[in-house]
């Protein structure tokens, strides 16, 4: 299976008889799946099918749906009240005797609200049946657009999540390599403070000072995270070449690389080893990042 991006956009148009409609998707990231529909009034049985079909072919993230309609053919037709013109027009009449006024014009009487009514061409339930159907097709189309778009970007996030895995393994390699970490190195150091210390005071046990200092070393050993960082960047190579939905999972193991990189910079006395920690921290941090765009 693919890996897939969160983020995406489609837009696609249809048409049936005198209705013409564009959808738009958009996704975002989200920790789970979220499918918001908007709809013109009167088309909210298409809701339904949209947000099925989006929970059975995604997994993550907030998805917009918006449903634009408009109607190409209005057909409205423009009539004559009569009843209400010949009433303004006997009002007019009565009026014309008694006082001194121009005589009412005809833009004048059509002006009159209710003279002029618009009607609008009644729906047609099988002719709107029809729409919504040609609506949904419509949206299944735009939704494969989406599906395929979010797919494109996890390819590039996949490729990019891959070098940082490498990244990751070459800086692992080169502090297994480092001499600071080795056991004789690490004693070496601690038998240089602990004379340092002998030589200041006189109050001080060499032999406790000499179990203090083998337990220092063992706690100062990072073969353990090591070991464990090795076993990460393994299950990390398994889940970006499996694909599918595995972004929580290796959001997860970007936690579980923090920590153990956190404990060997805690753990090093060693400048080298350090250095290689801080490098280690900022390309984990990069992978995490890269891998809260994955469903």
């Amino acid at each position: 299976m693919a890996l897939s991006s969160m983020t995406g956009f489609a837009r696609h148009h249809g048409a049936s008889g005198p209705y013409s409609f564009e959808w738009e998707l958009k996704s975002v990231n989200a920790k789970g799946l979220d499918v918001r529909v908007r709809l013109p009034q009167g088309w909210d049985e298409v809701e339904a099918f949209a947000k099925k079909r989006a929970t059975e072919v995604l997994s993550r993230g907030t998805v917009y749906a918006n449903l634009t309609v408009k109607r190409t053919e209005t057909g409205s037709t423009v009539r004559i009240n009569e009843d209400v013109l010949a009433a303004v027009v006997k009002v007019a009449s009565s009026l014309s005797g008694r006082i001194d006024a121009v005589a009412p014009s005809i833009d004048g009487l059509l002006s009159i609200k209710g003279v002029i009514e618009v009607a609008e061409p009644e729906t047609d339930e099988a002719e709107d049946k029809a729409a919504q159907e040609v609506a949904i097709a419509t949206f299944e189309t735009a939704l494969k657009q989406l599906v395929e778009m979010r797919r494109r970007e996890g390819d590039t996030l996949g490729q990019i999540l891959n070098q940082r895995v490498d990244e990751i393994e070459g800086l692992a390699k080169r502090a297994e390599a480092s001499p600071g970490r080795k056991p004789e190195a690490i004693k070496a150091r601690l038998a240089e403070q602990v004379a340092a210390l002998l030589d200041t005071s006189d109050r001080f046990d060499p032999d406790r000072l000499a179990q203090e200092a083998l337990l220092i070393a063992a706690k100062a050993d990072v073969r353990e995270e090591l070991d464990r960082i090795a076993s990460h960047i393994a299950q990390a190579r398994e889940m970006l070449g499996k694909g599918g939905p595995v972004g929580r999972r290796l959001d997860f193991l970007a936690q579980e690389f923090h920590r153990e990189v956190n404990t060997t910079c805690s753990k090093s006395n060693d400048i080298e080893l350090t250095n290689i920690g801080l490098e280690l921290k900022t390309v984990v941090e990069q992978f995490r990042e890269q891998v809260q765009n994955l469903e």
